[in-house]
């Protein structure tokens, strides 16, 4: 009989013991920039992160942002599993973000979401490389039919100084979250800057609406 034992991280697999996985928890090591008190707001420096992206136009209910999600989970779970393999190294896959924007952001709303631009994205760890996310796409590429596979980039991304806080409900109830965000920020002495980022830290298809964690984040600058 072929017997395998999960101890303390070390398989032993017909009495052979392979080599221990290392272990890497980037929501506990960036924990920082991955949670927030329900009713705070925080202004933080937030460092660069390398991110699998995907960028297009239209809401969040468009084909193409639906298309972008649809290849960007199963290539950040390629990836996770064959660095199991290559690295010896194992780690839980970072929720989804996206950042949203309009060239001219006094004209954001929901009302010409057709008119959004956004970017899909998912935190790598910074071991990952270029060639890795290459070889992962051709790999993926002839099991599935990802038809946006092609135009996921890995990339360098710093928000920097920011002001983040908690959304805890649907997301089509954001709105005063947000206002409220916005408001801290002039109170604070600074000034909206960048892309609008969401971060959703729960799935959707497994969590009831008014459950739904969503970290939002806005960079800004100060003023003098």
């Amino acid at each position: 009989m072929n017997i395998v034992v999960v101890k303390k991280d070390v398989i032993i697999d017909g009495g052979e013991a392979m080599s221990e996985l290392r272990k890497v928890d980037l929501k506990k090591k960036y924990k920082t920039f991955y949670s927030e008190r329900r009713g705070n707001i925080s202004i933080l420096e937030v460092p660069e992160f390398k991110y699998l992206m995907c960028s297009g136009n239209g809401g969040p209910c468009s084909d193409g942002y639906k298309n972008a999600l649809e290849a960007l989970f199963p290539l950040a779970y390629h990836i996770k599993f064959s660095m199991r393999t290559a690295r010896e190294v194992d780690y839980g896959v970072m929720p989804l973000e996206s950042l949203w924007w309009m060239d001219d952001m006094t004209q954001f709303s929901k009302d010409r979401m057709n008119e959004w631009e956004w970017s899909a994205m998912i935190m790598q760890p910074n071991f990952i490389t270029k060639e890795i996310v290459e070889t992962a796409c051709d790999e993926l590429g002839k099991k599935k039919d990802l038809p946006f596979l092609k135009q996921i980039e890995l990339v360098d991304f710093c928000d920097g100084l920011s002001a983040q806080i908690m959304h805890i409900g649907p997301y089509a109830d954001e709105g005063p979250t947000i206002e409220k965000l916005h408001a801290h920020i002039h109170e604070s002495g600074c000034e909206i800057s960048g892309k609008h980022r969401e971060i959703y830290l729960n799935d959707p298809r497994r969590t009831a609406p008014e459950n739904l964690k969503t970290l939002i984040r806005q960079p800004v600058v100060k003023l003098k």
